[in-house]
């Protein structure tokens, strides 16, 4: 089911962050409407940066949405109600160079105003232009053990922030709409 979305200003965001991102998960989107892969992820965060609204999420070079990172100006996150943990967990599982996850899960891509994809089915959409990409360095773990736990196979992340240009959410109006 698609709900209409309206565009708010990033400080209307009536979601904590860090259930938003940790618990509720979120697709990290890029390319365009001819060729785009996303991905589940519950690593990132939402403030101000630089004088602007951003949101950085995390990508590891061997993820197929990488690719797509790298050769993209810009990059959505995406937010689902609960009825969706089943599409994060297959989006999650799943490798975009064996599987179109859009057409296996019934997700419907919209191309955003920066030409990155999000999902008519989101309650909540960040279009963010890239701003800043920095991979991991191990040296600079102060605590090591982070490092040890969640890279065992040095696979770092690489680090994007992105000012959020766009925000869309779930026009609750639209969808309390008698029919």
């Amino acid at each position: 089911m698609t709900h209409s979305l309206i565009e708010i200003l990033p400080e209307q965001i009536s979601d904590n962050p860090f259930t938003l991102i940790g618990r509720d998960w979120m697709l990290v989107t890029a390319g365009t409407l001819d060729a785009f892969n996303m991905m589940t992820a519950s690593w990132g965060a939402l403030g101000e940066l630089w004088g602007k609204h951003v949101a950085i999420c995390y990508v590891r070079p061997h993820r197929y949405t990488f690719q797509f990172m790298e050769a993209s100006a810009y990059y959505t996150l995406n937010f689902f109600d609960e009825s969706y943990r089943h599409v994060l967990d297959f989006c999650g599982s799943q490798s975009g160079r064996t599987v179109n996850k859009a057409q296996a899960t019934g997700l419907t891509p919209v191309a955003g105003s920066g030409g990155a994809v999000y999902f008519a089915q989101a309650r909540l959409v960040l279009e963010c232009r890239k701003l800043y990409a920095q991979d991991l360095i191990p040296d600079c773990f102060v605590d090591p053990m982070i490092a040890l736990r969640n890279y065992p196979q040095q696979d770092y992340h690489r680090m994007y922030v992105g000012e959020i240009v766009r925000c869309l959410a779930r026009d609750v109006r639209a969808a309390q709409k008698p029919a």
